[in-house]
């Protein structure tokens, strides 16, 4: 046993200024989201084509994965995520200025890009700076901070809008910018964050997709990630208020409450799973996870009442904390601290691409099936990514201080 737990390994500061960056762009994203689709209504549009923002912004960042690998590998990830940021900032603060939705739609996509960048270069950053003992602890934080801002958002974004459909535009654009210069000003002498990670080549390239694709804890990874973003990511927020309505005769303030059940689950095991993860390992939790998420999937179209509902939210919350951390502690064990732009934006494109296929898909078969159906699918994905966890070796035995390098490298 060791003579220190991992849990009490001291974080560095870099994690703590990604993190802080991280939760001042859930604040500011999550005061401006519910007025994206109103504004867009603002030109006199259809409801499809103020939704169609949405996926515009979205459809930017999957396509777009590539290149902000590429750009970490040329530039580094502290410029990378500063540039990202920013590219977000500029063009945030001038859709507040648009005359058309034409206008509109364009900017969100240039959105798109550098929110594809930021994201990826922040996912690399906490890689390279996490000690190999305390990853899953970091991951843990770093969702946490992600998840506060989001809860925080909409309740500031109720007296943001006081001031019109554009100020959250303006409030997303300031918070942008204070995120950016905190990560540039923290960051900026990091040893950590500027070295060459050990293991990395000669020209900084690091590792390759073409070689992260021979570790089979990478391949697996994908696949969960893929699950995880279309049911969490995807069919969490667009099926489910449908089932609501549906079922429960509810409305949207019903449909919150569902939703925030799930928050709550998920916010009281988020620290204690990235603990567990350093200890337990990844694996046990990993295949926990999962299978809690594939019941609640399974069970939410039959709840028989609201309070059911709930109940079945709040364990699927739950279940997703001890997925989470898990997954990116993984691609950490996977990159061991080496440079690995391509193969973090393959990690992030994949989730993006469950988010974006699994609400259409979910949805086509609710017209089809109904929503037993959909919901069953959403499981049945989860499930088999449970089973490959179950078949893939362990990314890190637990309680060690630095993990093997993964076979195949």
């Amino acid at each position: 046993m060791p003579t220190s737990p991992p849990a009490r390994v001291k974080l560095p500061f870099e994690v703590w200024a990604l993190v802080a960056g991280g939760f001042t762009v859930a604040l500011g994203y999550g005061v401006v989201a519910p007025a994206i689709p109103q504004f867009a209504l603002e030109f006199d549009v259809s409801n499809f084509a103020a939704s169609a923002i949405v996926s515009a912004f979205a459809l930017m960042r999957l396509v777009s994965a590539p290149l902000a690998g590429w750009v970490v590998g040329r530039l580094g990830e502290r410029r990378t995520y500063i540039i990202g940021i920013l590219i977000v900032a500029v063009s945030t603060g001038a859709a507040a200025l648009a005359a058309d939705y034409t206008q509109f739609v364009v900017l969100r996509g240039v959105g798109g890009i550098g929110s594809a960048m930021f994201t990826v270069a922040a996912t690399a950053l906490l890689i390279k700076v996490s000690p190999p003992a305390a990853r899953g602890r970091v991951a843990s934080v770093n969702a946490a901070g992600f998840l506060l801002g989001g809860l925080l958002g909409p309740v500031l974004g109720g007296a943001v809008a006081i001031f019109g459909l554009r100020a959250p535009f303006v409030f997303y654009f300031c918070t942008l910018v204070a995120a950016a210069t905190v990560v540039a000003f923290a960051l900026r002498r990091s040893a950590l964050a500027g070295r060459t990670p050990p293991g990395a080549s000669d020209d900084g390239s690091g590792m390759t997709l073409r070689e992260a694709l021979r570790v089979p804890q990478y391949r697996t990874l994908l696949l969960s990630v893929f699950a995880f973003g279309w049911s969490s990511f995807g069919v969490r927020v667009s099926v489910i208020p449908l089932l609501v309505a549906a079922t429960f005769h509810g409305d949207a303030t019903m449909a919150a409450w569902v939703l925030a059940a799930y928050a709550a689950g998920n916010a009281i095991l988020i620290f204690p799973s990235g603990r567990w993860n350093d200890t337990i390992g990844r694996k046990p939790l990993l295949i926990t996870g999962s299978i809690i998420l594939t019941a609640a999937y399974a069970a939410f179209p039959f709840s028989p009442v609201l309070w059911v509902a709930l109940a079945v939210m709040f364990a699927a919350g739950a279940g997703s904390a001890l997925v989470n951390p898990g997954q990116q502690a993984v691609l950490a064990d996977v990159l061991a601290q080496r440079r690995g732009g391509s193969v973090v934006a393959a990690y992030s494109m994949t989730s993006d691409l469950g988010g974006v296929l699994g609400p259409l898909i979910a949805g086509a078969i609710v017209d089809l099936a109904g929503f037993g159906w959909a919901f069953g699918a959403t499981a049945a994905l989860i499930g088999v990514a449970a089973l490959a966890w179950a078949f893939t070796p362990a990314s890190r035995p637990p309680e060690t201080t630095a993990p093997p390098r993964p076979s195949g490298l």
